[in-house]
């Protein structure tokens, strides 16, 4: 089910900085508190293959996000020991040397499962070890979330584990949502910063389809 348009869950998340140390960060309260929008995007595993190539590039953009009032934060269910050491490796050994944004540790998947993007085919009850048995990885998808100011979701997208990101699209989208926030006309398809945008009328579309 989809969270546009809802408040982001004002829950806290283990976390950790880039210089080790131990955090819990609540996105709803670092949007509202700081005034700031957020971009959360959620990857796999530390370790892996595509998601080194992700945090890389988000980290690449982080000034353009700091320009445009964002506030960028990772996010998977590794520890933050796991994290750590990630963040030690050496970029030409795979690994996220040189990230400076926070990355969640929702070990416990407290958030993720609120969020719905756990990898989970199945969950079935056992009686004879008065237990549940999880069919999948349980790990996250490649989710992505656009928070505004006031903690409402205005955008989320998720990606199977093989399809990394386009980073450049979430920087439109965060100016595609300034826009209407700030000119109060809305974005239409393929719409980038500095391009006509319409009045949300008939009239206004016709005007803008005419040119």
């Amino acid at each position: 089910m989809s969270l546009v348009g809802k408040k982001f869950p004002s829950i806290a998340v283990d976390a950790i900085s880039e210089m080790g140390d131990n955090l819990k960060i609540n996105i709803f309260e670092e949007a509202v508190n700081n005034n700031k929008k957020v971009l959360l995007f959620w990857y796999p595993k530390d370790f892996t293959f595509v998601c080194p190539t992700e945090l890389h590039a988000f980290q690449a953009a982080l000034p353009e996000f700091e320009k445009r009032n964002t506030i960028v934060i990772g996010a998977s269910c590794d520890t933050n020991e796991v994290h750590f050491a990630w963040l030690n490796t050496p970029k030409n050994n795979g690994g996220i040397e040189g990230v400076t944004y926070p990355i969640l540790a929702d070990t416990n998947r407290n958030l993720s499962n609120i969020l719905g993007i756990l990898d989970i085919d199945s969950t079935e009850y056992s009686e004879e070890t008065d237990s549940v048995i999880v069919e999948g990885s349980n790990v996250t998808f490649r989710a992505t979330y656009l928070i505004d100011e006031t903690g409402k979701i205005f955008h989320e997208s998720v990606n199977d584990m093989p399809l990394g990101r386009n980073v450049g699209e979430y920087l439109r989208l965060v100016d595609a949502y300034t826009h209407v926030q700030t000119k109060g006309e809305v974005c239409p398809a393929n719409w980038e910063e500095g391009k006509e945008a319409m009045e949300a009328t008939r009239e206004g579309v016709a005007s803008y389809l005419n040119n």
